[in-house]
């Protein structure tokens, strides 16, 4: 049976549905998106292995050639949640117009792998000298469980790693982490006729708030990066709860933020300061306080600007690699042993909205800016790739 065409493979794609959420109610499983593709990608001679990494989650590792060094090209292969009203057709399905392909997941990022497959089936009738990994991980959109998964397994990926997100066909060579934090206070309720009744979780958070004021003040003052838009570390005070009467002393409250660290800030260190700087307030206030992850955090990433990788992006799009403020799974193919760069055709302003979409336009160029990765990583012999 003859492979479907890139239009084919793309609808297809969309058509599979593949939504990872923290709502129970929304995720789904993205089997069937990594079962097409590592269908069509053994029809081309790919090895093709499924790892499980949690039930229905699957990450797909397809490869061709053998030995160390050569090419990642990489993506997710899950969807954030959509809302069917707010589209001007259905988002599982394929639509053209406005010399666009409309549908979920077109520009962030299930389309992308039907552009890798056009860009390999070109280039199938030479010799591979470094092998080619075709991954597609899971829940990239939630916990990045899939890519986590892969670090656990600490396997070797290849030399350099392309994550196919939406930049423009602009290569990205650092973003912020993210960090995504709950602190939880203990007090004890009583009437409000006495203070001595209680104590108040709701004025030990107004502490709290003041502590982590003043650390995004001191943070920001500390760290800069003029490639990055908002050049300073971001801490946002996203929502609070606490209380239930005005006449009852708060027993209980809680704070969900949100800090984007720049590269060079340590997570870990972050964290350590926000517990040192929590202690005093929990020992003036008598409440418990602890500072917990509400996901895990995804750390910072940079590319160095005079490495292969980042210098032959530079050369093949013609454009200077750049820094953007959403975060992607490339400090974890870092961990890995990979150069990492962040570049992709679709455009991030249209993506997690209705009618998200793929410029027609940019297909032709990635194809072929992804035929020259492939040559220069997979069909070079080491020694001859190393030097763009």
């Amino acid at each position: 049976m003859p492979l479907p065409s890139l239009k084919e493979q793309f609808a297809a794609l969309l058509a599979a549905p593949s939504v990872s959420s923290t709502q129970r109610e929304h995720d789904q499983s993205n089997l069937p998106v990594v079962e097409l593709l590592a269908g069509w990608l053994r029809d081309l001679g790919f090895d093709c292995e499924l790892q499980q990494v949690l039930p229905g989650k699957f990450n797909l590792l397809a490869s061709r050639g053998s030995g160390p060094g050569g090419l990642v090209l990489a993506g997710h292969s899950d969807t954030v949640p959509f809302d069917a009203p707010l589209w001007s057709s259905d988002p599982l399905r394929l639509r053209e117009a406005d010399d666009r392909w409309y549908g979920l997941g077109s520009c962030d990022m299930k389309g992308f792998f039907a552009l890798v497959i056009e860009a390999v089936r070109g280039l199938l009738d030479q010799p591979f000298q470094q092998p080619l990994l075709i991954l597609a991980t899971c829940d990239e959109e939630t916990s990045m469980s899939g890519a986590r998964a892969l670090v656990e397994a600490g396997r070797p990926l290849g030399r350099a790693a392309l994550i196919g997100e939406p930049t423009g066909l602009r290569p990205v060579r650092l973003h912020k982490g993210i960090l995504m934090e709950r602190i939880d206070i203990l007090g004890q309720s009583g009437h409000s006729s006495n203070p001595a009744y209680g104590h108040s979780a709701l004025e030990a958070m107004h502490s709290v708030l003041g502590e982590l004021i003043g650390l995004r003040r001191q943070w920001q003052k500390s760290f800069d990066n003029p490639l990055f838009d908002v050049p300073k570390p971001t801490l946002n005070l996203g929502c609070i709860h606490g209380g239930d009467n005005p006449n009852r002393i708060c027993g209980q409250c809680a704070l969900e933020f949100d800090l984007r660290p720049l590269p060079g800030m340590d997570s870990e260190q972050l964290r350590a300061t926000i517990r040192q700087r929590l202690l005093p307030i929990a020992d003036r206030h008598q409440v418990a306080i602890e500072l917990k992850p509400l996901y895990p955090g995804v750390p910072a990433f940079e590319q160095a600007a005079d490495s292969e990788l980042v210098r032959l992006a530079e050369r093949l799009t013609g454009h200077p690699a750049e820094a953007v403020a959403f975060a992607t799974e490339a400090p974890y193919f870092q961990q890995l042993g990979c150069q990492a760069l962040v570049l992709g055709p679709g455009d991030i302003a249209c993506a997690h909205q209705p009618d998200e979409y793929l410029d027609l336009a940019r297909i032709e160029p990635t194809v072929q800016l992804l035929r020259r990765m492939i040559e220069h990583y997979c069909l070079t012999p080491a020694e001859a790739a190393a030097h763009p």
